[in-house]
């Protein structure tokens, strides 16, 4: 080899290492492996020192535990960590708004999780939820993420089942870093699994004032999404106008809202309450989405092949985004359209 090509051949591999290397997906056990040293179990004791109640927590790098608020609600004092090995434990802050407490634990043994973003999750992503279900051995389940409700940083809803025990325990991304704290399911209800984003522990601070209307973030999704799950639609309109009259910024209100005049046909109202949402977030792909599937029941193909098209600019792996698109370019005849359309939906379910 002469010397011109030995040096072109040096100065490729130095380009080649200083390009970004692709994060490589953990397989579940890999996952499991790497968090187990993070999520421990609460107990929440009486004044007589008796257990009241009991979940999970994840381990922070400040050495606190982060669990919900419900878990230790009512407590004189408290208990975490694995096994045998348990160590006293007081409540430095709460966030009953946010339902996410964070717990002193002087001594306590363990890996602190890596923190991750919910924002950066997209729907149908692996996620995993680990936790320790009725004290027992930490466990663990998997599934995708099946939608994300809010913004900027949104509640996370999942197929990875939640046994009762393992709220406060860790959801975590396919990196195996803490994207969210599971909190609550509904029950008899298929991927009715839900987790608060990791984002909202560092917003939890000593100083906050408590919600001047009573409802936490997630009682009011809870609520809503109760309503829909007994197909109650008068009562979910009257709750979402509520929660939007409340939190008037708050862009999953108002794609609530929208769902709820969808169901009683009112899709004009819905058309107002989506652009709404995307008003307070342009970023908020399943507004878009929505909307797109209101603008269809008004026949109003063009303006919903230009919804779902924002919703897939968001979220290029959006099936559903892709499979209305088809859809509507049908309505409009546009076969090759709809055809690519129906195409990368196929693609984007097989990921």
């Amino acid at each position: 080899m002469n010397v011109p090509s030995a040096i072109r051949l040096i100065g490729a591999v130095c380009f080649l290492a200083l390009l970004p290397v692709p994060s490589r997906a953990l397989t579940p056990a890999q996952v499991f492996d790497k968090v187990k040293d993070a999520v421990v179990v609460v107990k929440t004791l009486d004044a007589q020192g008796k257990v009241r109640g009991q979940g999970s927590g994840v381990l922070l790098s400040s050495g606190r535990v982060a669990t919900n608020c419900h878990v230790v609600e009512g407590g004189v004092s408290y208990r975490v960590g694995r096994g045998e090995r348990l160590v006293s434990a007081t409540l430095y802050v709460e966030d009953s708004d946010k339902d996410i407490c964070l717990l002193d634990a002087k001594g306590i043994e363990g890996k602190p999780a890596q923190l991750g973003k919910a924002a950066d999750l997209k729907v149908g992503d692996p996620v995993y939820a680990v936790g320790a279900p009725k004290g027992l051995e930490l466990s663990l389940s998997d599934g995708i993420v099946a939608q994300l409700r809010g913004t900027p940083s949104p509640l996370i809803q999942t197929t990875a089942a939640i046994s009762p025990g393992s709220s406060g325990g860790g959801l975590f991304d396919k990196e195996g870093r803490l994207v969210g704290l599971t909190t609550f399911y509904l029950e008899g209800g298929q991927s009715l699994n839900f987790a608060m984003p990791a984002e909202w522990i560092d917003e939890v601070k000593p100083d906050r004032k408590p919600a001047a209307e009573g409802h936490s973030q997630t009682e009011w999704v809870k609520r809503a999404l109760a309503l829909v799950k007994m197909k109650d639609r008068q009562g979910l309109l009257e709750w979402c106008l509520k929660w939007t009259k409340s939190e008037p910024e708050n862009a999953g209100a108002w794609c609530s809202l929208g769902v709820a005049y969808g169901y009683l046909k009112q899709y004009n109202d819905a058309v107002e309450a989506y652009r709404q949402a995307i008003r307070i977030n342009p970023e908020y792909a399943l507004a878009w989405h929505d909307l797109g599937v209101a603008y269809g029941y008004l026949k109003q193909y063009n303006d919903a092949v230009e919804a779902y098209r924002q919703a897939i600019r968001i979220n290029p792996e959006y099936a559903l985004a892709w499979h209305d698109l088809g859809v509507a370019y049908y309505k409009l005849n546009r076969y090759n359209d709809a055809i690519e359309a129906y195409r990368q939906a196929e693609t984007a379910q097989s990921r």
